[in-house]
């Protein structure tokens, strides 16, 4: 196995740099395998979701299509896939920031009852609670 970092993914799925975009697609398209394939953990998969919504604006939909294709991809691993589907699905039925849904998702994973945050907006969030 292969681990993958942001700017990697980043460069994949911009194609802003035709060296490194070109270098990145052929890793991902050609390099890796199901027998080798690329690991892509939660941190390198909240900061690309972020890269690519800061950065170059990414809308939900796209996001939500940028993970879907890696949790799809034969070559590709990621890690708390479980927990990544289902804060992908919360994401793209709610008005949650992606990492936010992630964070809950891993917590209730890890069998925390819930998440406490002082943030209003996450703690509308099922596995949220507010700390007042």
């Amino acid at each position: 196995m292969i681990g993958l970092d942001t700017n990697v993914l980043v460069r994949y799925f911009a194609q802003d740099d035709a060296k490194q975009g070109a270098a990145a697609r052929a890793l991902i398209q050609q390099r890796l395998t199901r027998d080798e394939p690329g690991h892509v953990n939660v941190v390198t998969l909240a900061e690309t979701c972020w890269v690519l919504k800061r950065l170059y604006e990414a809308g939900r939909d796209e996001l939500v299509q940028v993970i879907e294709n890696l949790l799809a991809a034969p070559n590709i691993v990621v890690e708390r896939r479980a927990e990544v589907r289902k804060a992908v699905q919360t994401y793209g039925a709610s008005s949650a920031g992606f990492n936010d849904c992630l964070i809950a998702q891993l917590n209730l994973g890890a069998g925390c009852s819930n998440t406490l945050t002082f943030d209003r907006g996450a703690a509308k969030q099922a596995g949220f609670a507010l700390l007042a």
